[in-house]
This record gives C-alpha cells, sequence and structure tokens, in this order.
C-alpha cells in the first residue's frame, strides 16, 4: 500500500478520498486554489499545497502544478476524484511518466472509451448493444440530415467528447436538427477539444441505469450491480438509488455481462461505471458511455453491498487484490441518494454562491452525509454547485426513502438557496414512490425547466 498521496480535486470528494486513506494509514496531500484556502477538506489532509488562483484553468485543471505538488510532497500516487482530469488520458500518461501512479484506469483504456463514436464502436464489437444511430463523424449539416431521415426522427445530436449534457440537442424535425448543429459543434470544441457530433435515435422518456465496474489488478472486470439515475436536471443526477426499482434479476445479469465485456475490451482497471440508457416502456437496454472514474454516487453501492470503492481503488493501483470477493456480493437492502447544491429550481437551476451563515446536518439510523461545508463556509462560483450527498439505506425503498425524506428536512442550510425543497417534493410525491422513474420527471411531474 502507498505511504502517501495526493488528492487532485476539492470538496466532498477529496474528504471522501482523504477518509479511507486515513482509515489505511496513508498519508494525503491536499492541493487548493486561493478561493479554497480554508476549506474543510485542506485543514482534513495531512499536508496541503496551493496550485493557484480561483479559476480551475489556473488550479485544479492545472496538471503540471500537481504533479509538481506530488513530486515536492514524496507523494507515490494521485487520486483524482471526479470532474477535472479525472478522466484525463493526457494526465493520466503525465503521472505515469512523472514516475507516479495515476489511481484509476490506464490512459489506454481512457482513450478507447472517452469518445463517445469510438467508445460506441468500441463496445458493439464486444456484443454491447448501443443506441441505433450513425456511428461515425457528421461532416456536415447536410449530413447530418441524411443520416436522420435513415434512422428516423426524432434523433439526438450528440458532441462525441461530450459530458453533463453539454453540446446535447433533442432534435424532432430536419429543422431542429440545422438549428442546432452548429452550437452542438461549438460546444464540443469549446469545452472538450473536440468539434465531432454525432446522431442516434431519440429513446423517448428513457431511464438512466448504470453498473459500477471494478477492473481488478489482473485485468478481470466486475460488476458489482446497478444504480438507477433518471432524475436528472440539466442532463445531471439529482437522485440515485441501488438497486433499481425496475431492474428483474435476468435483466441484471444481462445487464453486468455487457458491464463487463464493455470494460474487459479495453482492458479496464480500477472503478468505473458503464451507463446505460433503458427504454421505459420495452425495458431494452442501450450503451450510453463509460465513465472511466469514481462516480459523485458511489455511496449507494457502497451502502447495500457493505464495500468501500476507495480502497478498492488504492489497492487496485498498487497491484493489491481487491479487499473483496465480488463473487459472494448480495444486494442487502436498499439506498437512496440526494444531491444538495446550491442552485434555485425555481429560475432554472441557477447557481447560488455565497456564504453559508448556519448549517445542520442530519443523522440517524442508516444515514450517511458527505459534505464539503460547514458553518461559515464561502460557496464560490467557480466550482460545481454540490455542497453535500445525503443517503439513505433501509430494508427496502419504502423504508429508504422515507429516511432520506426525514434526513432532508432535518437539513438546515441557511444564507444561500439550495435544491432542499426540490429534494423534498420529490421524495414525498406519489409518482417517486411509484418507481416510474424517467429522465423528463422533473419537467413533466414537477413543472421544472433546466
Amino acid at each position: 500500500m502507498f505511504t502517501k498521496i495526493l488528492v487532485a480535486n476539492r470538496g466532498e470528494i477529496a474528504r471522501r478520498v482523504i477518509r479511507t486513506a486515513r482509515r489505511l494509514g496513508v498519508k494525503t496531500v491536499a492541493v487548493y486554489s486561493d478561493a479554497d484556502a480554508e476549506a474543510l477538506f485542506v485543514k482534513d489532509a495531512d499536508e496541503s499545497v496551493r496550485i493557484g488562483p480561483p479559476p480551475p484553468k489556473e488550479s485544479y485543471l492545472n496538471a503540471q502544478a500537481i504533479i509538481d505538488a506530488a513530486k515536492s510532497t514524496g507523494a507515490q500516487a494521485i487520486h483524482p476524484g471526479y470532474g477535472f482530469l479525472s478522466e484525463n488520458a493526457a494526465f493520466a500518461q503525465q503521472v505515469a511518466d512523472a514516475g507516479l501512479v495515476f489511481i484509476g484506469p490506464p490512459p489506454s483504456a481512457m482513450n478507447a472509451l472517452g469518445d463517445k463514436i469510438e467508445a460506441k464502436r468500441h463496445v458493439s464489437k464486444a456484443g454491447v448493444p448501443v443506441v441505433p444511430g450513425y456511428v461515425g463523424i457528421l461532416e456536415n449539416e447536410d449530413h447530418a440530415v441524411t443520416e436522420a431521415n435513415k434512422i428516423g426522427f426524432p434523433v439526438m445530436l450528440k458532441a462525441s467528447g461530450g459530458g453533463g449534457g453539454i453540446g446535447l440537442h433533442r432534435c424532432r424535425t430536419e429543422a431542429d436538427l440545422r438549428k442546432n448543429f452548429s452550437d452542438a459543434q461549438k460546444k464540443g470544441q469549446m469545452f472538450f477539444g473536440r468539434s465531432s457530433v454525432f446522431i442516434e435515435k431519440l429513446i423517448e422518456r428513457p431511464r438512466h441505469v448504470e453498473v459500477q465496474i471494478v477492473g481488478d489488478a489482473q485485468g478481470k472486470v466486475h460488476a458489482l450491480f446497478e444504480r438507477e439515475c433518471s432524475i436528472q436536471r440539466r442532463h445531471q443526477k439529482v437522485l440515485e438509488e441501488a438497486p433499481s426499482p425496475v431492474v428483474t434479476p435476468e435483466m441484471r445479469a444481462k445487464m453486468a455481462e455487457a458491464a463487463q465485456r464493455a470494460g474487459e475490451s479495453a482492458g479496464y482497471k480500477n472503478a468505473g461505471t458503464v451507463e446505460f440508457i433503458v427504454d421505459g416502456k420495452t425495458l431494452e437496454f442501450f450503451f450510453l458511455e463509460v465513465n472511466a472514474r469514481l462516480q459523485v454516487e458511489h455511496p449507494v453501492t457502497e451502502m447495500v453491498l457493505g464495500v468501500d470503492l476507495v480502497e478498492a481503488q488504492l489497492r487496485v493501483a498498487c497491484g493489491e487484490p481487491l479487499p473483496f470477493d465480488p463473487s459472494t456480493f448480495k444486494i442487502n437492502g436498499h439506498a437512496v441518494e440526494a444531491r444538495v447544491c446550491a442552485e434555485d429550481p425555481e429560475k432554472r437551476f441557477i447557481p447560488s454562491p455565497g456564504t453559508i451563515t448556519e448549517l445542520t446536518l442530519p443523522s440517524g439510523e442508516g444515514i450517511r452525509v458527505e459534505t464539503g461545508v460547514a458553518s461559515g463556509s464561502v460557496v464560490t462560483p467557480y466550482y460545481d454547485s454540490l455542497l453535500m450527498k445525503i443517503i439513505a439505506h433501509g430494508k427496502d425503498r419504502q423504508e429508504a426513502t422515507q429516511r432520506l425524506l426525514a434526513a432532508v428536512r432535518a437539513t438546515v442550510v441557511v444564507g444561500i438557496k439550495t435544491n432542499l425543497p426540490l429534494l423534498d417534493k420529490v421524495l414525498a410525491s406519489d409518482v417517486f414512490k411509484s418507481g416510474e422513474l424517467h429522465t423528463d420527471l422533473l419537467a413533466e411531474a414537477f413543472g421544472l425547466k433546466s
């Protein structure tokens, strides 16, 4: 096991990694921007290094500054968390070239799965079902229209390097497709350095179901069951749960096999997630993408399986066996996670920076809280709006939901706007309790546009 690692992230995920490292006797180094100098994760770490001013490009995306910080403090490995440089294959290679260990998948796997077009080509060869569409780069608007007519409208236009809904457009007509084509290209270039776009058949009212995978040091990929992540805003998740209320044992086995094939086809190691889109009517599932990192919602899997995925990451990265035997796993009860964000749902989820003047966190049986803030914390406009995650575990979905609803209602955040009222409304609703979920639920059932 490593003796010291650097955590190349901030907020609640940095604290999460530090907590497991401390339990394993591994010292930690935090890196921080000027905006985070007084943040909790900086205080949690054994050492800390300033890496730049608040803008991410000058701090948390500054690969060389992070590598220099690791070398100067004697860290042997870098854990990237999620977001920022976590899925950047070039950064992973830089880390390796510097004689350090990247706690994540190898650059070759990230390259194979990082681009949506290449990922679809890659996994389809391994027999993984993909959404019908044109698996290639669209040359121009006319080419897009030609292929869309072959597929049949409506279609989904996507930036090949996209994520978080950036460069994503639903196109019901040729006019929609022509109108949004250049925007998808521009967004792809701006945010991901690639202007390439593609199209696939639009699946109406889909469910978003993903499978947690862990590739061990010997090259075998294990599937650790699924999570339901269909409640979203701006194509980003709001509530997640494990297991999915719609997945049957037979479907679970098929999804697990598909996820394993996808991972092994790319030589995947360490933790990752294979995301699927599920037709709400037929329950057919199709490959969406691979998130080559730890997911925000990983705690729900941990709670129903009794594992520590960060520990698994560390052990795989240093060549040790997994700290558990996946073949023995059985799902224990149900877990639901709520993301508490500094935003105003009534105003298209606009971020709400400011100072938290009072914070009360929930507790109780089956409740777990992952937070990056405390009373007096300043929420800046520079980074993601996620403040904390509240996770509840129960013997079944009903008990887990009731516990989470009570925990949400016991949480108090004063000084900034949050989505706590929305989380309360959704968790208490009949539509959520029914388990009939889809990615447009917030708009259709609650009238919230993003």
